[in-house]
């Protein structure tokens, strides 16, 4: 039957659409187009299954909602305001994520539920560096392994967390630049980092991570001198993916543009109180 992707896309009126992809047809991944739907051919042939198994799939995604309605209303009544952390492997969000808990202690209590395939070194890493609770998830046990953080696993996570004692909780999602943005898990808002070592085309190769993110921390701006990243390309292939989002020029190593981050986080934390 071959290998099949479920796209969600979001229109300007913000209704959730959803689209399947049969990946083993084609010999390009559907997911790297930009805008929205993409006819990938007639799967009418699937004459007993097609119908199932988009039915299974809808009810997956409309339960997933179902649990991040609930974790958002947890969140709201604990006072919380919640993060959606992404980024690819190895893009930075650690380095920054431990530059943010050092910036903000003793100003805003805060908790990091740290979501990763396997292993907790990155939470390893947090220790230590002011954080109020750390809770780890690991997709590889209980979940299957998958590439992303959805909304029972961040409701799992969430168990292990006193949200009473918090007034921040930063989700730092799985690394990978197309999974983690089509799981809503309860967050206020989505936050993004983006490193200049990864090229100016990736909005266009991955319009779905970008489209989805409030703000994108542009980081490791320090190594600028010794690349042949194009800042304003990419900043032209953002706009033409988001042109609403946030960008925030910082290097994590440096602590460039940390400030300016952090700010941000608070300034979420008081929209999502006063709302």
């Amino acid at each position: 039957m071959g290998r099949f992707h479920v796209h969600v896309h979001v229109d300007a009126d913000g209704a959730r659409h959803l689209h399947e992809h049969d990946l083993g047809a084609h010999d390009h991944d559907p997911r790297e187009h930009g805008g929205g739907a993409v006819d990938v051919g007639d799967h009418s042939g699937y004459t007993e299954t097609g119908r199932t198994r988009m039915t299974i799939l809808e009810n997956l995604l409309s339960e997933n909602d179902r649990v991040a309605d609930d974790n958002g209303r947890r969140f709201a009544d604990s006072g919380v305001c919640a993060v959606n952390l992404m980024s690819s492997p190895g893009a930075g969000k650690t380095t920054l994520l431990r530059r943010t808990l050092e910036e903000l202690a003793g100003t805003m209590r805060i908790g990091v539920l740290e979501g990763d395939i396997a292993t907790s070194l990155d939470a390893d890493r947090l220790q230590g560096a002011g954080a109020t609770a750390i809770s780890v998830v690991n997709t590889s046990a209980g979940f299957g392994g998958e590439c992303h953080l959805d909304a029972v696993m961040v409701q799992s996570g969430m168990e292990r967390l006193p949200l009473a004692e918090l007034d921040l909780l930063i989700i730092e999602n799985v690394g990978n630049l197309v999974c983690p943005a089509e799981f809503r898990v309860g967050e206020h808002a989505r936050a993004m980092v983006f490193a200049v070592t990864e090229g100016e085309e990736k909005p266009l190769k991955y319009p779905i991570m970008f489209r989805a993110t409030d703000v994108v921390v542009v980081n490791k701006v320090d190594l600028l001198p010794h690349l042949d990243f194009d800042l304003d390309a990419f900043l032209a292939n953002l706009a033409a993916v988001n042109p609403r989002a946030r960008v925030i020029s910082a290097s994590a190593r440096t602590g460039e543009g940390v400030g300016e981050w952090c700010a941000w986080l608070v300034g979420q934390r008081s929209v999502a109180v006063r709302d």
